[in-house]
């Protein structure tokens, strides 16, 4: 890993020398601590989440392209494995249509991270539950409908970003976005053909209704998304509620909270994925330290959904950091 980066590090450091392009990094970081125990016996600790590491250079006018190494955890149990999160070509066919092809940004939740805006301190929904991925090998077209309407379609292998393309299917989708100075909307519609044949089995599509509204000093958004055929099943439907806001209070300090609901149903009226599904509440206050660097005191609580109406929520606190550049 450390020969990884320190090779990383230098490819990123000659190309800019020889090119005027630019570097970039991104890094998430936190203090945790669980304040359901008792201090001495209370999970607590700091992390290192996220690092990103990256470079975009202008081929021409018309011509660019990035990469960019996502170091995190990954599913065998280490804590910093190094993927390649993008590797993308992008061309401005005109000035109103973008096309973008190799392993490339996905739109199925951008729109909602960007009105959420703190993927420091926590996932947006689709992202934390796995319901897509944030890159993946493909391609996709963005037209500028207006000034106030764009259109959007992609098709991807579908595994994400961390895995190999392991079948013949694609995955589709597309959506609209209207904005003004204030409110920006969003509509999109996401499909997974189906690899096993049956009455019991379908494509999977996964439809999101999401708004934005952005004032002087607050800013709110919420989205809807609804999962038909999960995992393929007939009837297996799924679904998130999600809301958030904040508001400046002044010298670069804000507050901030969210809350998302999840639920699901089969055939038979019954909440047939029970087990992963619950409440997440998160409340803080954050400031803007210095240009690419925020600091987020937050607590995070979390009610899993049960039989049992006394559950109770576990709690963790945070100091989540982010710094950029």
């Amino acid at each position: 890993m450390k020969n990884l980066l320190i090779t990383t590090i230098l490819i990123l450091s000659s190309v800019n020398l020889f090119a005027q392009g630019t570097p970039h990094a991104k890094i998430f970081s936190n203090f945790n601590f669980d304040m359901d125990s008792e201090p001495e016996y209370a999970s607590k600790g700091f992390e290192i989440k996220r690092a990103y590491l990256g470079y975009k250079y202008n081929l021409s006018d018309d011509f660019s392209t990035k990469i960019t190494f996502d170091v995190g955890k990954n599913g065998a149990g280490s804590n910093y494995t190094a993927f390649l999160k993008i590797a993308s070509l992008s061309w401005k066919a005109s000035d109103k249509l973008n096309l973008s092809f190799g392993m490339i940004g996905t739109q199925n939740f951008k729109f909602m991270e960007n009105a959420w805006g703190k993927r420091y301190i926590y996932k947006s929904f689709m992202d934390e539950n796995k319901w897509a991925s944030s890159a993946d090998a493909g391609a996709n077209l963005k037209y500028t409908v207006s000034d106030n309407l764009t259109i959007d379609a992609q098709v991807l292998n579908g595994e994400g970003y961390k895995n190999l393309q392991s079948d013949t299917r694609f995955r589709g989708g597309a959506g609209i976005t209207f904005n003004t100075d204030d409110i920006s909307f969003r509509v999109s519609r996401d499909m997974i053909p189906r690899t096993m044949y049956g009455d019991d089995y379908d494509a999977q599509y996964i439809n999101t209704f999401a708004a934005m509204y952005s004032g002087s000093n607050i800013t709110l958004g919420g989205e809807y998304n609804l999962r038909e055929n999960t995992s393929f099943v007939v009837d297996n439907t799924s679904t998130a509620f999600s809301v958030y806001g904040s508001l400046d209070i002044g010298n670069d300090v804000s507050i901030f909270g969210r809350y998302d609901l999840s639920d699901s149903e089969d055939a038979n009226e019954n909440q047939w994925n029970i087990e992963n599904e619950g409440e997440l509440t998160i409340v803080g206050i954050e400031k803007q330290m210095t240009k690419g660097v925020k600091v987020a005191l937050n607590v995070k609580s979390y009610k899993a959904a049960t039989a049992d109406d006394d559950a109770e929520a576990n709690n963790m606190l945070y100091l989540n950091f982010e710094y950029k550049f």
